[in-house]
């Protein structure tokens, strides 16, 4: 019983990549076990892919903010903003190269 609710745990917070033989297993598992209905079963895993789902999408939102307070702490900039600042040398490079002739 506890494998089972360790598993459905990391299924839930999206340490464990759930398959569809994967899901099957675990919801065969939910029957046999815990005398869970099948459209229980289902409606659980779905709930837990829904949870797992928001939660690797705030994972990504707070990496991603870290690593930007990281560029900001040291003083970089994002690939972005240096293509703009490069053209625009590019672009002052090219006047002063013409304004020169």
């Amino acid at each position: 019983m506890i494998e089972l609710v360790e598993k459905a745990m990391m299924v839930g917070m999206g340490a464990l990549s759930l398959s569809q033989k994967k899901a099957e297993e675990l919801l065969q598992e939910l029957k046999t076990r815990c005398n869970v209905s099948e459209e229980e079963g289902k409606a659980l895993l779905e709930r837990m892919q829904q949870f797992a789902d928001e939660n690797q999408k705030k994972f990504t939102s707070l990496a991603q903010e870290e690593v930007k307070k990281t560029y900001e702490r040291m003083g970089l900039v994002e690939r972005e903003e240096f293509e703009k600042l490069r053209k625009k040398v590019t672009l002052l490079e090219k006047r002063l190269k013409d304004a020169g002739k």
